[in-house]
C-alpha cells in the first residue's frame, strides 16, 4: 500500500537536494502552547527559535498574527480571504511556487499552515516529513538569523469545504457525518486535569489522538495510517469532519486523510474553543461517543 497523495510530504533528502531551487519556499511555522494553572494556554511565537536556527534559506510563518484574524476572541481564528492571500503573498509566495513547510515545534503547525493554503487554493504545498528534528538527524546544515522571500502577489480561490462553523458541526451531531476529535484520549473523554470549561467532547464524535498518526515525527507507514484512520470510518465515509481544542491539532488528521486519499475532510476551525461558549452546546463525558 502507497500514499494516495505521497507529494503532500517532502523528504530531507529531497529538500536538502532543492536548497537553491528558485522556485521552492521553505517555512518554519512554529508555536508553543503552554498549559497554564488558571486555564488555558499561554501562546509564543516561534520566531525567536526560529532565529537561533533554522533550515537554510528558510522564511517564517506567523501563524498568531498574520495568519490568523487577530479580531476574533479566539486564538487561530480562519482570516478573511483576501486577507489570508495578502499574508501568503507577504510571505513570498505565489502559485508557482512549491512550498515546503516544517515546525520547530510539532508538526501540527506544518499541517496548520498546509491547510491555510490549501484553503486559499495553493495546489503545491508539502509538509517536511520528520519534521525538523529529521533533518538535524541527518547532520544536514542549519543556519541563524532571519531569511526572507521577496512579497509577491497571491490571489485566494478559496476551497469552501475545507473548514466549517459551529452549525455545521451542530447539524451533524447525530447524521451520517464522521466526526472525529483529535484531541488525547483524557480530553476526549473529560477525565484530565485541563479541559476546555465545560469537559467531555462533541457528541457522536469520536477519538483519534494526532499524536496516534505519526512516530518520531514521521506520519505512519501507509499501511498503519490506513489502519488507524479507518478505525473510525475515516477513508470510507462519505464527509469527514475534525476538531480539537483551537483548529490546529484537528489539522494533523485531516491532513493524514488527504494523504490517504479521503478529500471530503474538513476542519472546524473554532474547535472546543467555541463549542464550549454556548452552554446549551451539549457535550459527551466518557469514552462513548
Amino acid at each position: 500500500m502507497q500514499y494516495t497523495h505521497p507529494e503532500y510530504l517532502t523528504s530531507v533528502d529531497e529538500l536538502n537536494a532543492n536548497l537553491d531551487s528558485s522556485d521552492w519556499r521553505i517555512f518554519d511555522c512554529a508555536v508553543f502552547l503552554t498549559p497554564q494553572a488558571t486555564g488555558g494556554y499561554q501562546v509564543d511565537s516561534g520566531f525567536d527559535k526560529y532565529q537561533q536556527s533554522h533550515i537554510p534559506g528558510a522564511g517564517f510563518i506567523d501563524l498568531i498574527n498574520k495568519w490568523s484574524d487577530t479580531g476574533s476572541k479566539l486564538n487561530f481564528t480562519l482570516p478573511e480571504p483576501d486577507q489570508l492571500a495578502q499574508a501568503i503573498g507577504e510571505a513570498g509566495i505565489a502559485a508557482n511556487h512549491r512550498v515546503v513547510l516544517y515546525s520547530s515545534g510539532h508538526l501540527m503547525w506544518a499541517t496548520r499552515a498546509w491547510w491555510l493554503l490549501h484553503y486559499a487554493g495553493h495546489k503545491n504545498v508539502s509538509v517536511l516529513n520528520g519534521n525538523l528534528s529529521a533533518w538535524k538527524k541527518a547532520n544536514l546544515p542549519l543556519e541563524s538569523g532571519i531569511s526572507q522571500y521577496p512579497p509577491t502577489n497571491f490571489t485566494a480561490n478559496v476551497q469552501p469545504g475545507a473548514f466549517v462553523d459551529t452549525d455545521t458541526v451542530a447539524g451533524a451531531m447525530h447524521g451520517q457525518v464522521c466526526t472525529i476529535n483529535a484531541l488525547s484520549e483524557a480530553l476526549y473523554e473529560g477525565s484530565g486535569d485541563f479541559y476546555y470549561q465545560r469537559r467531555g467532547h462533541i457528541p457522536g464524535s469520536h477519538s483519534l489522538f494526532f499524536d496516534h498518526l505519526v512516530e518520531e515525527e514521521y506520519f505512519l507507514q501507509p499501511k498503519s495510517l490506513h489502519d488507524a484512520l479507518e478505525q473510525h470510518g475515516m477513508l470510507s465515509a462519505d464527509r469527514v469532519i475534525t476538531y480539537c481544542g483551537g483548529g490546529i491539532a484537528a489539522t494533523l488528521d485531516g491532513f493524514a486523510c488527504k494523504l490517504m486519499g479521503q478529500d471530503s475532510v474538513a476542519i472546524y476551525d473554532g474547535s472546543m474553543s467555541e463549542w464550549v461558549q454556548d452552554p446549551e452546546r451539549p457535550l459527551t463525558v466518557g469514552k462513548q461517543p
